[in-house]
């Protein structure tokens, strides 16, 4: 048996007046902030501290959007009879978000934990050559990034954790030691 001529159409009207007749679900984003989940990826932090200049992560990065600029300088030897070492300085850190793929490699290879995900999106640009985020706001960005999740009450203590609490632990007791003499 054939469909009436104009079932299909009908139909469809039946949809539509169905689905006119609920309340509308969607946010309006710029009104009302979107609920993000925790370690939500949105843009790069750079915590400009812990960079060295090793490079690695404008080396591994794709898209080769990361831009470093450096330069040595020459550090006082520490001791007497000591000799000078030389250091990077950072000049230039930035990222190009227009041609950056949100991958996280740079993140990953960093060995000095100097870029993090930060959960920022809101910073579109008018013009491309402005997604070119120099490090003062890629610093900027680096305040907004979550406290990493706790550990599990019953995790065993990282051995970074437990070597600096027995460093400190010695350093506490050679303090306390010539304070004990002088008494």
């Amino acid at each position: 048996m054939a469909p009436l001529p104009g079932s299909g159409l009908a139909k469809g009207l039946a949809v539509t007046l169905r689905t006119m007749t609920r309340k509308s679900v969607t946010a309006q984003y710029p009104d009302t902030q979107p609920d993000l989940p925790p370690r939500t990826r949105g843009v790069i932090g750079l915590f400009e501290e812990n960079c060295t200049v090793c490079m690695l992560c404008a080396r591994e990065c794709p898209d080769w959007c990361i831009y470093i600029d450096s330069h040595k300088e020459t550090v006082p030897a520490a001791t007497p009879g000591g000799r000078e070492r030389s250091r990077n300085v950072l000049d230039r850190f930035a990222i190009d978000f227009s041609l950056c793929m949100y991958c996280g490699i740079c993140i990953e290879v960093c060995p000095f934990d100097a870029l993090f995900w930060s959960p920022e999106f809101e910073y579109a640009e008018t013009d491309i050559r402005d997604l070119t985020h120099e490090r003062d706001k890629l610093r900027e960005w680096m305040w907004t990034v979550p406290a990493p999740p706790a550990l599990d009450p019953g995790a065993e203590e990282p051995k970074e954790l437990a070597a600096a609490r027995k460093t400190a632990d010695k350093l506490a007791a050679a303090r306390a030691e010539p304070q004990e003499e002088e008494s």
